[in-house]
């Protein structure tokens, strides 16, 4: 049926959420992995994950106990399984911030049933990716000397090297993912807060919701942040990958030395993620029943990125091929005709028939919305993407210039092993992500709904009637007290923390009054503007538009913030690769002078975005007060429902406008359903 709505051109564009559900119901259908007992199903899959990760475990101990000649590592093949595992990983992750960034930036809704998993395997992916570099080293103990920090040896690394390049890019690249990924989870930790049953499940989740309430001032430093971290994330994402292809690039190695890599290796990036998500997802929609969250069409849209970025990764090939003969290089020529006619030539036509011509079955929208199709051709193309890594890497390296030193790589158990425990460990902290967090990112989705939009004519009004809302308290104040004590005693959120609000001085915090729809509280916040409230704010489960403007407010300050630490990691970064080139440690490199300034330019790159990405978390979270986690709103039981389905208007009693009896009758005026009033 939904295949069939996909084809049909009369009826039009099919709603990215099917069944058209209310915002409590898709609260529920996401929330519910993770409230619900563990499932057989999950343990059938964390359990050979962590089997998986033990020998990871058990190979890395090896390795460190004996060396890395446990690998098939030799002359001439000095890199083979683990960078090509490390690059493998590092592609792997590029998905879930083009999803979440650049997807964003070109405002394409559909990302919002996927953005949260993608983010999730981006980290997970990196993770793996860091793992590899840290082991290969050898002496693992003296690792820190990569990185810029004062040793015994008076030695400092090398900013001219891309290799340094790439321990800047790829861990800060994994550092701004985490802060990205967080952000978007903050509301939905929220939401788990409020519907926690336990203890242990609302202190948790309260620790890191960090006292959100879903305030608009709250929503609008954090649109902000969203939007500059998707900003800052989209020229990253294009980096880590042109960087990592120049570990190989600026060598003079045939086979590597090629001005293509950089767009080569980003195409391949986003294609091979594109195709893990595809894998995840197709398993997550069934297990956890999202059909109508992650529905074919979402599918539809990956399958096609999936086949642009496939055919750009074929047409490379064909590059290099070109390139080769062009030049007139004969060690270049012979590399690539060695690649297709040498012994490694299986693995180089299974590059081929994996990346190149499977994913062009995806020309056929049957294929792109068949769940089966879509998943053995995910499989295949991930296969297919680390065998391109491989034959890029020992390819090149396994017959030098003279035939004397010709070799041929063969991986020992501990290759195998270390390549199926990086499997392990990302599959380990997939399962452990779906079982205690949301894996759809509950706002977002919400946001979707045509019911979402303030200016939106609904039929009849929905009736609340899963939950029943108080009606109007009265204003005498023992009455008040009543009310007070008998919602701080049914509220699950009680518990006080460190950080408290500025609260008003006097018996009364002030008034909330709740609304049914985003379009009743939109036209509220007109006429308490207009009545000249200036102490007052909303709440919503999901940032409603133009609300901000409804309010009055004024643009955010945080662009400001980033600028300046933008700017001060810029600084900070080229000063510090100054003074080490030309005044700590001065090494002559190929006769180039000291203040080499261009190759400067990638590590600077890095530590701004970093800066920036910084203080765009930390400045969002100092703008809106965060942490909070007691806060007088938290005492109203009707008030969880602010991160589900309902919306409030909070008025503060030090607002010079406020009184209890006049400011509770108006609100009532404008549509409230309920009005509380809480003391302080």
């Amino acid at each position: 049926m939904e295949a069939e709505l996909l084809d049909n051109p009369v009826a039009g564009h099919p709603a990215l959420i099917l069944r058209s559900p209310d915002f409590h119901s898709i609260t529920e259908v996401v929330a519910e992995p993770v409230e619900r007992q563990t499932p057989i199903g999950w343990w059938f899959l964390f359990i050979p994950s962590l089997a998986l990760l033990s020998l990871l475990g058990v190979a890395v101990s090896w390795l460190f106990w004996e060396g890395i000649g446990i690998w098939g590592l030799n002359q001439p093949v000095g890199w083979a399984w683990d960078i090509t595992n490390f690059v493998f990983w590092v592609g792997i992750g590029h998905a879930g911030t083009l999803i979440s960034a650049i997807l964003f930036l070109f405002r394409q809704t559909w990302r919002t049933s996927i953005n949260r998993s993608a983010e999730a395997m981006t980290i997970f992916a990196v993770m793996c990716a860091l793992t590899f570099p840290g082991i290969h080293v050898g002496r693992v103990w003296v690792a820190y000397w990569m990185f810029p920090l004062p040793n015994q040896m008076g030695t400092w690394p090398n900013f001219r090297s891309p290799l340094l390049w790439d321990v800047f890019a790829v861990s800060i690249y994994g550092t701004v993912s985490v802060l990205f990924w967080y952000v978007g989870l903050l509301p939905d930790l929220a939401t788990m807060r409020d519907r926690a049953k336990t203890r242990t499940r609302q202190f948790v989740y309260g620790i890191f919701a960090l006292g959100w309430r879903g305030s608009v001032r709250q929503w609008h430093h954090y649109e902000t942040a969203y939007l500059i971290l998707a900003a800052l994330a989209t020229p990253l994402v294009l980096s880590v990958h042109s960087i990592v292809s120049m570990d190989f690039a600026v060598s003079l190695i045939p086979g590597w030395h090629t001005t293509v890599f950089p767009p080569y290796f980003v195409a391949g990036a986003i294609f091979s993620g594109f195709a893990m998500v595809l894998t995840l997802m197709v398993i997550c929609r069934t297990a956890f029943r999202l059909e109508h969250i992650i529905t074919l069409r979402h599918f539809d849209y990956m399958a096609k990125i999936m086949l642009v970025t496939g055919t750009m990764v074929g047409y490379a090939y064909a590059t290099e091929f070109f390139t080769a003969w062009y030049s007139g290089n004969p060690y270049e020529l012979f590399t690539f005709l060695n690649r297709a006619g040498g012994p490694y030539a299986w693995a180089y036509w299974i590059m081929v028939s994996c990346n190149v011509i499977s994913p062009q079955i995806f020309w056929f929208k049957k294929a792109r919305t068949s769940i089966p199709i879509l998943f053995v051709l995910s499989i295949v193309i991930n296969v297919g993407m680390w065998f391109e890594r491989f034959v890029i890497i020992v390819t090149s390296l396994h017959r030098d210039f003279l035939p004397s030193s010709w070799g041929y790589f063969s991986p020992t158990i501990w290759d195998v092993m270390c390549l199926l425990g990086s499997f392990g460990l990302f599959f380990t902290m997939f399962c452990l992500f779906v079982r205690f967090l949301p894996m759809v990112a509950t706002a977002e989705v919400k946001t979707v709904l045509p019911q979402a939009d303030p200016h939106w004519q609904p039929g009849p009004a929905r009736e609340i009637h899963e939950r029943e809302i108080p009606e109007i308290q009265t204003f005498k104040h023992h009455h008040v007290a009543e009310a007070h004590g008998d919602a701080r005693a049914r509220s699950r959120w009680s518990f006080q923390m460190p950080l408290l609000p500025r609260l008003p001085q006097g018996p009364y915090y002030g008034i909330l009054a709740g609304f049914s729809t985003p379009t009743d509280l939109y036209h509220a916040c007109e006429r308490v503007r207009d009545a000249g409230f200036t102490r007052w704010d909303a709440h919503s489960p999901f940032p409603v538009h133009g609300i901000s403007r409804a309010m009055g407010l004024r643009r955010s300050v945080l662009p400001w913030i980033v600028l300046g630490m933008g700017l001060t990691g810029a600084a900070l970064g080229f000063v510090l690769q100054w003074w080490v080139h030309t005044s700590a440690y001065p090494l002559v490199i190929s006769g180039k002078p000291f203040f080499t300034w261009p190759a400067f330019i990638p590590v600077t790159f890095e530590v701004a975005v970093l800066f920036g990405a910084l203080g765009s978390v930390f400045g969002m979270f100092g703008l809106n007060r965060l942490p909070m986690h007691h806060h007088p709103l938290f005492q109203s039981k009707v008030f969880e429902r602010a991160s589900d389905d309902a919306f409030f208007i909070s008025i503060e009693s030090w607002d010079p406008q406020f009184d209890p009896s006049a400011t509770g009758a108006l609100l009532k005026s404008l549509g409230a359903h309920s009005v509380e009033l809480l003391e302080s």
